[in-house]
């Protein structure tokens, strides 16, 4: 099993120790990420707290996750309807 290595990093200008098995640097870009979309979030509610900023950035990432396995659902029934067609097209070409 491998082992989790410690990696600090800074959010919304708050300090974390994450555990992770990924690579360091994996960790840290997606903190980075984070600290970006929270510090824009923050830019456009200057008054709201950290809680709520965090809430904010939470419910943007949700929404950005709904998104793409919308788009995920629709690109495997796609494959799925393009898999049979080709299917049917080997079946009638090697009938011939």
């Amino acid at each position: 099993m491998d082992e989790k290595r410690p990696v600090r990093v800074t959010i919304l200008n708050q300090p974390y120790t994450l555990l992770g098995d990924e690579d360091p640097r994996e960790v840290e870009e997606l903190a980075h990420s984070v600290d970006e979309l929270l510090h824009s979030i923050a830019a456009k509610a200057p008054s709201a707290d950290a809680t709520r900023v965090a809430v904010l950035g939470c419910l943007h990432l949700a929404d950005r996750l709904h998104e793409l396995e919308r788009d995920l659902t629709t690109l495997k029934e796609r494959v799925g309807r393009k898999t049979q067609e080709f299917a049917g097209l080997l079946e009638r070409a090697l009938e011939r």
